[in-house]
């Protein structure tokens, strides 16, 4: 797929998609290169991921033109852009889960003759795909049966296998680990030089300095400009992205250590053993460890979503067991999960009950809302977490990933906990949200609430935390103190295989269970 052109292989003219009250995207012009990886930024709600359904046909434009290897075209529908060499890499799942691994691959492109499916062809061209990514399932497993991360890299796997000129992956590396992503960066390579156009959609500014060619910027659904990627800083991409200079500061400072709030003595459970800690009122505990660590089992279990083999918790110095969250819930502990389409949201349901579900109690009275307190209530949460909206009636769906972040986070602090796990409190927003999400967690830690901060991105663990746990394959492995967190100690912790290899490896300060 060699090609020798200097025109672009996609082309973007004046595009706008309008929504009931909202502009998507205004007027909209950017042009793609063939052989190069281009990356697309912006805040939630820039216009992103609108734009990328528009060019492979699963929305309609209302305004514009889209020229393809040099043809103008017009997507009627999804199947229209693979056949014309598009394929996408959705943010949100496309997968089918009772069905197994290469028939979501191959989906509507099954091998086949006479009507009868050519079976050992598939399994041939799936496990090629398979062992390209480093994946070890069969292509027999159900999807229902993968983690979050096995299912990013089959939904990866699925576009590779179309063997397509242009490549959109918008957010592929969400929930994959560091040693994933590193193998889809060297994909992304390999597909470069073979003339693949790849658009890639990220938050992650390290990751986007890393890989692209260019790099377009979007706010507010409009162009705000291209930079070649040696001529551009990070800090250059989030200020045209927010529209002002960031600031930074370290968000855990002035730190004063309270009482024992959380003390948790040799827990196990599935996914984790032997796990000791304790929590302190004001104190932000992160918990750092690639995925699969065990870290957020360790947090189902605390909150009572999962039940765990052995072990005592203790909350205010007594012994509690919780059987169900209702029970955490009411002895002052709240979760917000990591998936929160699945696991917070009620994504069809109205901004307004998704927002007040945890105080409806008070919000109503034998089963009738009284508007007044419900909407008395929202104004003050949707003040206090700037989040925004257009109607309290929308559903929730119509709002950006971080707004709707920012709605879970306010329906559990409306309920004052004591202590508030946060289980990838930013994963999937952008960088001006992680900001306001980040001070949020500072002033709640400086009301006197116990924060547990599960994060699979290390710097911000490192700027947020007082504390971090490390842990890896279950167990922990360190545990840093705030004047001695190392990045390089951490890694250490997370990715060495034994103690052994630990004790040579990681600075003088941390404790190595």
């Amino acid at each position: 797929m060699n090609f020798n052109t200097d025109n672009p292989i996609l082309e973007i003219k004046e595009l706008s998609k309008n929504y009931v009250g909202v502009t998507a995207l205004e007027n909209v012009s950017l042009d793609f290169n063939y052989n190069e990886v281009h990356a697309i930024v912006g805040e939630n709600g820039a216009g992103k991921s609108t734009l990328m359904k528009i060019i492979c046909g699963v929305i309609p434009l209302d305004k514009g033109k889209i020229r393809y290897c040099g043809k103008e075209v017009k997507f009627r529908y999804p199947a229209d852009a693979t056949y014309s060499g598009i394929a996408f890499v959705h943010q949100e799942l496309s997968l089918i889960p009772n069905l197994n691994v290469m028939t979501n691959i191959f989906i509507a492109r099954l091998p086949a003759r006479f009507g009868i499916i050519k079976i050992k062809e598939l399994e041939k061209k799936t496990i090629e795909l398979l062992e390209l990514l480093e994946l070890s399932i069969s292509p027999y497993s159900l999807v229902k049966d993968l983690n979050i991360a096995q299912c990013q890299l089959i939904e990866i796997a699925k576009a590779l296998s179309m063997q397509s000129n242009l490549i959109i992956m918008d957010e592929p590396n969400s929930t994959l680990s560091k040693k994933e992503t590193e193998i889809l960066f060297r994909i992304i390579e390999d597909l470069k030089r073979k003339g693949v156009t790849i658009i890639y959609i990220s938050h992650k500014i390290d990751e986007v300095l890393k890989i692209s060619d260019r790099i377009s910027v979007l706010r507010d659904g409009k162009y705000i400009g291209t930079i070649e990627k040696k001529e551009v800083s990070g800090e250059k991409i989030i200020q045209m992205m927010i529209g002002r200079n960031p600031v930074y500061g370290i968000i855990s400072g002035n730190y004063k250590k309270g009482e024992v709030l959380l003390e948790v003595r040799k827990l196990t459970g599935r996914g984790f053993k032997d796990i000791s800690f304790i929590l302190h009122s004001g104190e932000i505990l992160g918990f750092a460890g690639i995925v699969g660590a065990g870290r957020s089992e360790v947090a189902r279990a605390i909150f009572g979503v999962d039940p765990y083999v052995s072990g005592d918790i203790l909350f205010e110095n007594r012994t509690v067991k919780f059987k169900t969250p209702e029970e955490a819930i009411k002895n002052g502990f709240a979760m917000v999960p990591e998936d929160r389409e699945n696991l917070s949201l009620f994504m069809e349901l109205p901004v307004r009950l998704n927002m007040c579900l945890t105080k409806l109690s008070e919000v109503s009275k034998k089963g009738i809302i009284n508007n007044l307190k419900m909407f008395q209530l929202l104004n003050e949460l949707v003040e206090k977490f700037n989040i925004k909206i257009n109607s309290y009636k929308d559903s929730i769906s119509r709002i950006s990933g971080g707004n709707q972040q920012k709605v879970v986070l306010a329906r559990w602090v409306a309920l004052k906990p004591k202590i508030l796990i946060l289980d990838e409190p930013t994963h999937g927003i952008d960088i001006g949200t992680k900001l306001e999400v980040y001070n949020l967690i500072n002033k709640l830690a400086h009301q006197g609430i116990g924060i547990i901060l599960i994060s699979s991105e290390l710097p911000e663990i490192i700027m947020m935390a007082n504390r971090i746990i490390v842990m890896r394959d279950g167990y922990i492995t360190g545990i840093f103190e705030e004047e001695n967190i190392a990045e390089d100690a951490i890694i250490a912790c997370a990715t060495y295989d034994s103690a052994e290899n630990l004790n040579s490896k990681i600075r003088k300060g941390s404790r190595i269970y």
